[in-house]
């Protein structure tokens, strides 16, 4: 399954690259190190709200438009959830009752 991290720093990478804007230019503009901004895009580092938000800024771009295609992304790629038992608990009946010990 493709981790959302890697999905995040893939999308936040194509955004830097299409834009023609280095490492560097970005890193600076989101006051985080150039080392850190490059292990989060290539997926290596689970980045804060507060990180990405400010790398997005330096990017011109909504943190809710990078998460909303890394979701429909993730959407396509994860596995379907495993089927929920359609069971009802089991009832005990009135007679019964139950005792605390003392």
């Amino acid at each position: 399954m493709a981790v959302l991290r890697t999905l995040l720093g893939e999308a936040l990478r194509t955004t830097r690259l299409r834009q023609e804007r280095t490492l560097r230019e970005v890193s600076s503009l989101a006051q985080v190190s150039l080392g850190y901004l490059s292990e989060v895009e290539r997926g290596q580092k689970e980045a804060s709200s507060e990180l990405l938000a400010s790398i997005c800024r330096a990017l011109g771009v909504r943190l809710s438009d990078v998460l909303r295609d890394v979701s429909e992304t993730l959407a396509v790629l994860e596995p379907e959830p495993l089927p929920v038992p359609n069971t009802l608990p089991v009832r005990m009946p009135a007679s019964i009752h139950v005792v605390a010990a003392a």
